[in-house]
This record gives C-alpha cells, sequence and structure tokens, in this order.
C-alpha cells in the first residue's frame, strides 16, 4: 500500500470482477422517465451556469438536482391515437437569483429547449413546472470568490476501469438504438428503452423494453415483424453472439393495441410511468449491481462545487487513465471522499484499489500516486467542462 497526501493504493486479492459466474447491469435510454429527468435538471443546470457566468463572473450557490415526471394518460391505437392527459415535470432546488432574469425563467427555458432536441415534437406533451427557492446562506460562501471552491457536501464519487464484456454489450446496443441511423430506418421506435443485460458463465442475455409509436405501426402482425427484425439486428450487432429479447410482456396471441408495447408519443411516461432523478444510469451510462456505486444523482448539481457530481466523474475518468496508462494494471477501482467546507482538489480520502495479476512495481505505484494528484490538480478544468456540457454525466 502507498499512502500519502490522503491518496492510499492497495493491491487486493479478491477475485477480480470477470471471474465471477454472474453479472448484470443495464442501461436507461433517453426517453426512459427516469433520464428524462435527469437531463432536464442537466440542462437547467449547466442554463444557470452560463447566466452567472454572465451576471457574476463566476458560478453562483444551486442544486437542481430533483425532479419529478408524473406520467399522464394515453389511448394508443394502430395507425394514430391520443394522449388524454399530459405528462408533468415539477423541478424544483435551491438557487442564487439572477440580477436581468427569473431563475425560473432561465431553468424552464432550458429545458424546453432540451426536450425539443432530444425528443422532438412529443416534447410538447410534457408540461414544466419549476418549484424554485433561494440557497441557504451558509452554502453561498462555498463557490465564493476562491479559483478552488469549496465542497458543497460530504459525499462520496466512485469509478471503476474497464467496462467488463456485457457492460460493453449494453451500451454498444444503446448506442445503435439512439443512432440517427437506426433513427431514420424505424421511426416505429420510440425514444424510451431500456437494455438490461445478464450473464451466466460465458452466455450473455439482453432484454430489451422498447416503446413503439402507434401511427407508424398500422397492425398486429406488422408490430410483431417489426420487433423481430429489430430483434435480429440487435443480435446481430453484438459480437460474441448474444441473446436478445424484446417487449417480453407481449402476448403472442394478442389481437389488439391492448396485449403490446405500443404507445402514442413513443414514452412509456405517456400512460403510467413517472420518473426521479437519480434513479437511472450513473455516470458512466450504466446501472451496475455488481460495481461499487454511489447513489448520489450527478444530473443538476452544481459542478463548481458539488462533488456529488465532481468526484463521480473524476472516479470513472481517473479508473480510465490509470488502466489505460499503467503498465500490469487489470482491474481499477477509485472512490473519492469529500468533507463539506474542504478544497474540492483536496478529498479527504482518495482510495485507489489495483487488480495486477503479476504484481504491480513500486515505480507503477508512484506513478499511479502521481496520475490522482494530477487529476486532482487539474479539477477547474473538469468544473468548466461540465458546466458546458462536454462531459456526460448520466
Amino acid at each position: 500500500m502507498l499512502s500519502s497526501d490522503n491518496i492510499a493504493l492497495s493491491i487486493p486479492t479478491a477475485p477480480s470482477q470477470w471471474g465471477m459466474r454472474t453479472e448484470m447491469c443495464e442501461h436507461k435510454g433517453i426517453g426512459h422517465p427516469d433520464s428524462i429527468c435527469d437531463g432536464a435538471v442537466e440542462a437547467g443546470a449547466r442554463a444557470l451556469c452560463r447566466a452567472y457566468l454572465e451576471t457574476y463572473g463566476a458560478i453562483q450557490h444551486f442544486n437542481l438536482d430533483k425532479a419529478l415526471l408524473i406520467g399522464g394518460i394515453s389511448a394508443p391505437k394502430f395507425g394514430g391515437g391520443e394522449l388524454l392527459r399530459p405528462m408533468r415535470l415539477i423541478v424544483s432546488g435551491p438557487v442564487t437569483e439572477l440580477q436581468s432574469a427569473t431563475t425560473g425563467a432561465v431553468v424552464e427555458q432550458a429545458i424546453r429547449e432540451y426536450l425539443a432536441a432530444s425528443l422532438g415534437s412529443i416534447s410538447n406533451e410534457i408540461c414544466i413546472e419549476p418549484v424554485l427557492r433561494p440557497s441557504a446562506p451558509n452554502l453561498r460562501r462555498v463557490t465564493g470568490d476562491s479559483s478552488v471552491p469549496l465542497c458543497n457536501d460530504t459525499s462520496f464519487g466512485v469509478g471503476y476501469a474497464p467496462h467488463s464484456r456485457l457492460e460493453s454489450s449494453v451500451l454498444s446496443v444503446a448506442h445503435l438504438l439512439c443512432s440517427s441511423g437506426f433513427r431514420n430506418s424505424y421511426r416505429a421506435v420510440g425514444y424510451d428503452y431500456k437494455v438490461m443485460g445478464s450473464r451466466l458463465d460465458e452466455h450473455q442475455r439482453l432484454t430489451v423494453a422498447l416503446a413503439f409509436v402507434d401511427r407508424y405501426v398500422h397492425g398486429i402482425e406488422k408490430y410483431f415483424t417489426l420487433k423481430d427484425e429489430i430483434r435480429s439486428l440487435l443480435a446481430s450487432h453484438i459480437r460474441p453472439a448474444c441473446e436478445v429479447e424484446i417487449n417480453t410482456l407481449d402476448n403472442p396471441g394478442a389481437r389488439d393495441e391492448s396485449g403490446i408495447y405500443l404507445t402514442v408519443t413513443g414514452l412509456s411516461a405517456e400512460h403510467g410511468d413517472d420518473g426521479e432523478v437519480g434513479r437511472g444510469n450513473r455516470v458512466n451510462g450504466l446501472i451496475t449491481p455488481y460495481r461499487p456505486m454511489s447513489l448520489e444523482a450527478a444530473a443538476g448539481k452544481n459542478p463548481a462545487s458539488h462533488v456529488g457530481k465532481l468526484y463521480n466523474v473524476l472516479a470513472h475518468q481517473l479508473a480510465t487513465h490509470i488502466e489505460a496508462n499503467v503498465e500490469a494494471v487489470d482491474e481499477v477501482v477509485v472512490r473519492l471522499l469529500s468533507s463539506i467546507g474542504r478544497p474540492i482538489d483536496k478529498p479527504l480520502l482518495a482510495a485507489i484499489d489495483v487488480v495486477a495479476a503479476g504484481g504491480l512495481p513500486a515505480a507503477q505505484q508512484q506513478q499511479i500516486h502521481d496520475l490522482v494528484r494530477q487529476q486532482l490538480a487539474e479539477l477547474p478544468t473538469l468544473v468548466k467542462e461540465l458546466a458546458s456540457g462536454t462531459v456526460a454525466v448520466f
């Protein structure tokens, strides 16, 4: 173990992730109710950052990481049904007021633009309700005038590298489902999808929930034909071969819309499903019960001072950087712990676990130590990247 400056490096002897018989992980697509909430508050947070920089010259205290999407009511029908009650998106959080505009207007406009860009015209069926309040006076000083803000919370972030084969398969299918090529070829597929992956020994299986849009489906035979075609496409996309199933609740003997996954908007939230911030993907785009992870919701948090965002992103970046650049390293887990009021670049503890089959010489251990310190020193750059939206957080 190498330890100094609150950086602790361990080389555990426990079996690696890939030695386990079973594995599970999932990805929630851009139109999943939880992802809609994550994307909306993150868009609002970025807009507040821009407004604060223009008004004050620095990002002020805020947190916009609470949102609830309340489902609507719909009546899908082959060839086109109708939405009977719209969806409602309630966004809440403490904010620093602006001089030139109301924070509510800034947040609502940013969310509206994000939903239109990510979901298209169906975003008009979502009512947006910002419920904002002034931030606590004692927390406003964490951003302050210093070049290095103070931690807004006592919390931790977790990251790991590399992805397992199953995790890579889930992400690969998720990327295909949201690609422009797939969207152009299959207009009947909505933006709401979820990819659940499982592995037993070497056998992989993906179970996909995929909302279909009723106006592009003109009968029960067309629905099952499209579903089978997409299933074959997804299965052929994964190497090595992987079992794929889509919409497993469908009734094979269905004669009408009630026995299949058919929607008016392509969103499950139109009738039944609700969503919340933080219940979806972690910052690496996955939900991974077999991996160490934080329950912090990164989306919507203040990128300048909230370590629930900063440390979760940094932990994954650090793990990826160490695995890629330090010779003999097979796996890496990074855990970063903050204490409220400490400078963000000085964690209370940075714990690095490294799996190296042949051991890790002192030179490589020192290299890891130096990489951690370097990345912590470059946190102001990560703050800027998060504020501008160039780094994904869900």
